[in-house]
């Protein structure tokens, strides 16, 4: 009679409670079997390497999909769609419809050159012959004039002509300023008379008539004599607390008819020049103040 058979033989797990451990087929002498021991031992090792592996790659795959349907759903479910763009009224942080508002301020308005021109008391920059009739050149039109002689003189009377004295003198004029430019044989001599304020220039203005003249300035600088007894062409005018006047004519003593356009030209062109340069006057004066 033998042992061990009669049945199939029970198979040892140590993870299996009541489980037999084979032994060898050798007499049993007590000994366990180291060999098979160890390999139980490994094959425990490789099947717990395995659950971990297969639990990660579980984790990973959840975490993908849940990846994946939040950026679907920022494409508004359209996966090629690309970056989302937020529409006009997205409502941010510190962003919305409303118009900024801003504490209301004014500027001041600018100042006017003409109110520092029409009184004595604002007028007070520096005036003489070479301020208002500054370098040694004027163009007009096509041709260049040559600037002669100046004069500066407080006895306004002295130095006009015809019914204009007598205007002056009624109206306080305090300065009367000359200059002569020439060109060729036409030269043509500005004045300017000075009052205390606007209202006396502009009744200068009023009161002349085509007598009142401005008389020429020659002598000096190369200046020849006209407009000394032939007929010349005047004009007169005012700005501010100037009154301004021309007389042009020949250096050749020659009359000036109403042919003679070049020189109808050259004192329309000085009276031109003249005011211009009250007016910059003001507005040098305007933009000092300003700052």
């Amino acid at each position: 009679m033998s042992y061990g058979q009669g049945g199939p033989q029970s198979q040892w797990d140590p993870w299996k409670p009541h489980s037999q451990q084979p032994w060898n087929s050798g007499e049993d002498d007590g000994t366990p079997d180291w060999a098979a021991l160890a390999e139980a031992s490994e094959t425990r090792n490789k099947r717990r390497k395995l659950l971990f592996i297969a639990g990660g790659a579980l984790a990973t795959v959840a975490i993908g999909t849940a990846v994946a349907v939040a950026v679907v759903s920022a494409n508004g479910g359209d996966p090629e769609a690309g970056p989302s763009t937020l529409p006009a009224t997205a409502s941010l942080p510190g962003t919305g419809t409303a118009t900024p508002s801003f504490e209301p301020t004014s500027a001041p308005p600018p100042l006017n050159p003409a109110d520092f021109i029409s009184s004595a008391k604002k007028d007070t920059a520096p005036l003489g012959p070479d301020t208002l009739f500054p370098g040694k050149q004027l163009t007009l039109g096509d041709a260049v004039y040559t600037k002669g002689a100046t004069d500066d003189t407080s006895a306004c009377a002295s130095v006009a002509g015809g019914t204009l004295p007598g205007v002056l003198t009624a109206n306080g004029c305090t300065r009367l300023l000359r200059a002569t430019y020439t060109h060729g044989d036409i030269a043509v001599t500005v004045g300017v008379a000075v009052f205390d304020d606007a209202a006396r220039a502009a009744r200068v203005k009023a009161q002349t008539d085509d007598r009142s003249i401005v008389r020429s300035l020659f002598g000096k600088d190369g200046v020849k004599p006209f407009c000394d007894g032939a007929f010349c062409r005047s004009t007169r005018n005012a700005y501010g607390r100037y009154a301004y006047f021309t007389i042009s004519g020949f250096t050749t003593g020659k009359d000036v008819t109403k042919k003679d356009t070049a020189v109808f030209g050259a004192g329309n062109g000085l009276a031109q020049f003249t005011v211009n340069r009250i007016h910059r006057r003001g507005q040098e004066q305007a933009e000092a103040a300003a700052r």
